[in-house]
């Protein structure tokens, strides 16, 4: 077969597609008529009505039922439980913080000019009332001793000259007196003797005088000698000594010789606050205690009271006597002291649910004879936590709501659990 033949079987080419092409024809694009929109909107008209319902009506029921428990709630009187205020114990402990302090403390001044000689006391010694603690030199005291003990002499002496002028001008007054009615002696004469008699009298009173002023000042500077001895004014311990051998002491208080202070029984000073201060009583018991010793109570009484409130902090100053025989008290501990006093005045105990404490103050809810509700202020006296101590308010025969409640308020009509 020729290649002419060829060519004419073989069937003829197709034109070239083009390039972007997508190999697949398209269908028509779609067109909404008239009919299929209102289909649309009715469909979701409806699908938002069910969803409204759905949301509404649950909510509405709902608010009903709770109006409806309202009114009935508020119709029907309320169920409460009633007691009765109970009167507190008249006793009240406290606890209030208290200083150390000696029974008796003092320093121990020269009362005499001198240099000192000796000391036999020192820190820590325990000193009867009188005991001797130190001795004092005292030469220009001495010396002053001596002067008037001779001044005594010279006085006593002139009373003796003083009875003989007395004594010698008593006679020549009477021999006067007898010359003169004889008319040997002129009247001024004898009037001269008179006086004279009367001046000699004087001075033997003048010369008793001065006896008694020698002997009084013998016994100044006698005193004075005496204090050349220092005693103890009283039984304590010496807590401090300034003094040393040879030291120049002067007479007043600018040099202090020894501290002295007595330690059994001690004091403990206590500030009492105003709401128990008129019930503090001497006598009344009390324990003391201080941390050194923390297992163990002393045993006090009240012993002062100063029956005064300070301005300033509104506490009474109180004392508290404890015994120290052992001296485990030292002078400026600090202490803890508990005191129970009886109230002075009358306190009501009732339970913590009973206290309605809002805006309005603390109150509690009181039935009252129509079966109504009063709400009565109170001042709470001390708060226990279980229990409240009321101070005034109440009478105490109140019916109050046992647990009470903030939709409780004044007029509202309850009714009372039996």
């Amino acid at each position: 077969m020729s290649p002419r033949d060829h060519e004419a079987r073989e069937p003829a080419s197709e034109p070239a597609e083009p390039a972007d092409t997508l190999g697949f024809a398209l269908p028509e694009p779609a067109t909404l008529t008239k009919t299929r929109v209102v289909s649309l909107a009715l469909g979701a008209l409806v699908v938002m009505g069910g969803a409204f319902l759905f949301g509404y009506l649950p909510k509405r029921q709902a608010r009903a039922a709770l109006e409806e428990s309202t009114k009935v709630a508020t119709q029907t009187s309320a169920r409460v439980a009633v007691i009765s205020a109970k009167v507190s114990a008249s006793d009240r402990a406290i606890l209030l913080p208290g200083s150390v302090q000696p029974l008796e403390e003092t320093v121990i001044y020269p009362r005499a000019n001198g240099y000192t000689r000796r000391w036999v006391v020192d820190i820590g010694d325990k000193v009867k009332e009188g005991q001797l603690l130190a001795e004092i030199d005292t030469p220009e005291l001495d010396q002053e001793l001596e002067q008037a003990r001779a001044k005594l002499a010279q006085a006593t002496a002139g009373i003796a000259q003083s009875n003989a002028n007395r004594d010698f001008s008593k006679s020549t007054f009477e021999r006067y007196k007898q010359l003169t009615s004889a008319g040997l002696a002129s009247q001024q004469d004898l009037e001269q003797r008179r006086a004279q008699s009367l001046v000699d009298e004087a001075n033997v009173g003048v010369s008793h005088a001065n006896v008694e002023a020698e002997q009084a000042n013998i016994r100044r500077l006698t005193q004075l000698k005496s204090f050349a001895r220092v005693v103890a004014p009283f039984d304590g311990t010496i807590t401090s000594r300034t003094i040393e051998r040879g030291a120049l002491v002067a007479m007043g208080n600018t040099t202090p010789l020894f501290k002295i202070a007595a330690t059994d029984p001690m004091r403990v000073f206590v500030q009492v606050p105003q709401d128990v201060a008129p019930s503090v009583k001497t006598g009344l018991s009390a324990k003391v205690g201080v941390r050194e010793y923390p297992s163990k109570t002393f045993d006090g009484t009240i012993w002062r009271a100063a029956g005064a409130l300070d301005s300033a902090t509104r506490t009474m100053n109180t004392v508290v006597r404890v015994a120290n025989p052992t001296g485990e008290l030292l002078g400026g501990m600090y202490a803890q002291v508990s005191l129970t006093l009886p109230t002075p005045h009358r306190v009501l105990e009732l339970p913590s649910t009973a206290i309605l404490n809002d805006g309005k103050g603390v109150r509690v809810a009181v039935v009252d004879n129509d079966n109504k509700i009063r709400l009565v202020p109170i001042v709470i006296e001390r708060d226990t936590g279980a229990t409240i101590e009321i101070s005034s308010g109440l009478e105490g025969n109140e019916k109050i709501v046992k647990i009470v409640s903030a939709d409780l308020s004044d007029g509202k009509t309850v009714e009372v659990v039996p």
